[in-house]
C-alpha cells in the first residue's frame, strides 16, 4: 500500500526530480520538465505548480536559495532541494517501482460493459482498436530506436514499458478476435441472443440474484 506523503501530487515528485539536478525557479522547472516530456509520464496539472512548490516549501522539502528578476519581468524564487527532500525522491522512486497499484485504464472500463454491444459490433470496434495500438506500436518503436541513438537506455526505460505494454494489449486483442471470429469464444451464442430476443443468459440472471441477495 502506497506510504502517506507530505506532498502527495505526483507533481511533486517531478519537481524534486528538476531540483536534484540544480536550482531552479518554477518557470524553469516548467521548462525543464516539459523539455524531459515529464509530462508524459505522469498526470501533471501546471496550473497547480506555484501550489505544490509552495507545499514543497512549506514541508522543507524544498528550500528558497534567492529570488531573482529578469528584465521586466516579475521576480522569481530559487528553489534547491533539501536533504529531507532527496531522502523523499529516492524512497518515492523505491515505491513506486516496487510496490503494484491496482489502477483502471478507460479500456478495462469498456470491457467490463462490453456485453451491451452486439458481438459482431463489438468483433468491428476491437479490430478498430488493434489498428489503433499497433499504428501506435509502430511509431513508439521508431521513436524509441530514434531517441536510443542519442539517450541512454536508462532513461528511456518508461518508453520500453509502455511499448512492453502496448504489445501485449495487441497480442491479446488478437487472441480474443481470434476466439470471436471462430466462434469458438464461451457463451457467444448467449451474448448473441441476448441481442436478439433481450433475454438474459440464465448464468447471468443467477449471478444478479446472488448480488441481490447479499445487499
Amino acid at each position: 500500500m502506497p506510504k502517506p506523503r507530505k506532498v502527495g501530487n505526483l507533481l511533486a515528485l517531478a519537481v524534486l526530480s528538476a531540483l536534484a539536478q540544480q536550482p531552479m525557479h518554477p518557470y524553469e522547472i516548467a521548462t525543464a520538465l516539459r523539455g524531459w516530456g515529464k509530462d508524459q509520464d505522469m498526470d501533471i496539472k501546471w496550473g497547480s505548480l506555484y501550489t505544490v512548490v509552495r507545499n514543497m516549501d512549506k514541508h522543507g522539502l524544498i528550500a528558497a536559495v534567492e529570488s531573482v528578476r529578469e528584465g521586466r519581468r516579475p521576480e522569481r524564487t530559487v528553489y534547491r532541494i533539501t536533504d529531507a527532500g532527496r531522502a523523499e525522491l529516492v524512497d518515492w522512486a523505491r515505491e513506486l517501482v516496487s510496490t503494484p497499484v491496482k489502477e483502471q485504464p478507460r479500456f478495462r472500463a469498456g470491457l467490463s460493459v462490453l456485453a451491451v454491444l452486439h458481438p459482431d459490433e463489438a468483433r468491428g470496434l476491437l479490430r478498430q482498436r488493434l489498428d489503433a495500438v499497433e499504428a501506435a506500436i509502430e511509431a513508439a518503436r521508431d521513436t524509441l530506436a530514434g531517441h536510443l541513438r542519442e539517450v541512454p537506455r536508462l532513461f528511456l526505460v518508461e518508453a520500453e514499458y509502455d511499448l512492453a505494454l502496448q504489445e501485449a494489449e495487441a497480442a491479446w486483442i488478437r487472441s480474443l478476435l481470434t476466439e470471436l471470429d471462430s466462434g469458438a469464444y464461451p457463451g457467444l451464442d448467449a451474448w448473441r441472443a441476448f441481442h436478439e430476443t433481450g433475454e438474459l443468459p440464465a448464468e447471468v440472471q443467477e449471478l444478479a440474484g446472488k448480488a441481490h441477495t447479499a445487499d
